[in-house]
């Protein structure tokens, strides 16, 4: 499966929300023999179908998925562990012979493994800037009661003090952080001086060195898109046909099950809208509302991300408007990339 480069081939289908991401996966799966590993970070939650759009089992059309349906909603998940899992299904998939499809909308999960990321040894958090987006989620149970004392003193701190003092004790130890996270993003601002009394330098320059990495794959990194007005009609479509189908009921079951509002999972488009409906704090009206604006921003900053990535190949609807155009279009792409099992 080697090329003349000696890497191994993996091929990424992403896009906004609502894109036609998974119609097209199936048939490209098919197409060139390949595995498809979910890049959702709330389909690898189980009892959550309807918000996370997940594809069920009779439309697989006999394609193997991988991270989908893995973990229980009252389970973390992060992008450490995304790209621990999806390395492991890659490696059973290679030695299948087949090609590694990692389809989905999170792009720093894609970024993870595609430029094979490396972790903070001693709290294998997602607080680094991947890029081009910040991450701002701790996995606590990787942290030692030193960095969380350290966390707590700087908590207190910008509690008795307020951002923009906060923001000012960056300046000597980060000057580029300091220029570039604005002084009301408290969480990125705390994780880079957590960064630089745990490591002794910057997190500037650990990212800067992160982005400076060479993908280890022979690679087609596709992203599906077409004209913004009727991506948002799609979005808003899709959420009422949500609704239609029982989403409320959904997160009410959630709600019974245990989850609670600050867990990952309830974090997720779909669930964190629908809660204060079902706890009365506002109306379904003006829920559904919130949804489908915040779905419509959600996809604008995906789309945001896929433009500042290198190597990406636009596969643009409005140009190939049918799957079938879509399909031969990135098979020709693969071709010249030597791509092939």
């Amino acid at each position: 499966m080697l090329n003349e480069t000696n890497k191994k081939p993996l091929i990424i289908l992403t896009g906004p929300t609502a894109a036609g991401k998974t119609e097209l996966s199936i048939k490209l799966a098919k197409a060139v023999k390949g595995e498809i590993i979910s890049a959702d970070s709330m389909q690898v939650y189980r009892h959550m179908d309807i918000g996370t759009a997940k594809i069920m089992p009779e439309e697989m059309e006999g394609v193997p998925h991988h991270l989908i349906n893995i973990l229980e909603p009252t389970e973390d998940f992060n992008v450490f562990l995304f790209q621990k899992y999806a390395k492991g299904a890659m490696n059973g998939i290679y030695e299948r012979g087949k090609i590694p499809i990692i389809v989905g909308g999170t792009g720093f999960y894609i970024q993870s493994v595609l430029y094979d990321i490396e972790f903070d040894e001693n709290t294998k958090d997602n607080n680094i800037t991947y890029r081009n987006i910040d991450v701002v989620s701790i996995d606590e149970s990787k942290t030692n009661n030193a960095d969380k004392a350290y966390r707590n003193e700087l908590t207190k701190y910008y509690e008795e003090n307020g951002a923009s003092r906060l923001h000012e004790l960056l300046k000597d130890v980060d000057p580029e952080s300091y220029n570039t996270i604005h002084e009301n993003n408290v969480k990125r601002v705390i994780r880079a001086l957590e960064f630089y009394k745990d490591n002794g330098y910057p997190i500037s320059e650990h990212n800067k060195e992160q982005r400076a990495k060479e993908s280890p794959y022979n690679f087609a990194y596709f992203v599906l898109n077409q004209d913004r007005s009727i991506l948002y009609d799609r979005i808003e479509r899709r959420i009422d046909v949500m609704i239609k189908d029982g989403l409320i009921e959904e997160v009410r079951n959630l709600l019974d099950y245990g989850c609670t509002p600050d867990m990952v999972s309830m974090q997720g488009l779909g669930y964190k809208e629908i809660i204060p409906y079902l706890n009365g704090e506002c109306s379904l009206e003006d829920a559904i509302y919130i949804l489908k604006r915040d779905t419509r921003h959600f996809a604008k900053r995906q789309l945001t991300w896929f433009r500042r990535e290198r190597d990406v190949i636009w596969v643009d609807k409005d140009k190939l408007p049918d799957t079938d155009a879509q399909l031969k279009y990135m098979l020709d792409q693969l071709l010249l990339k030597q791509i092939t099992v």
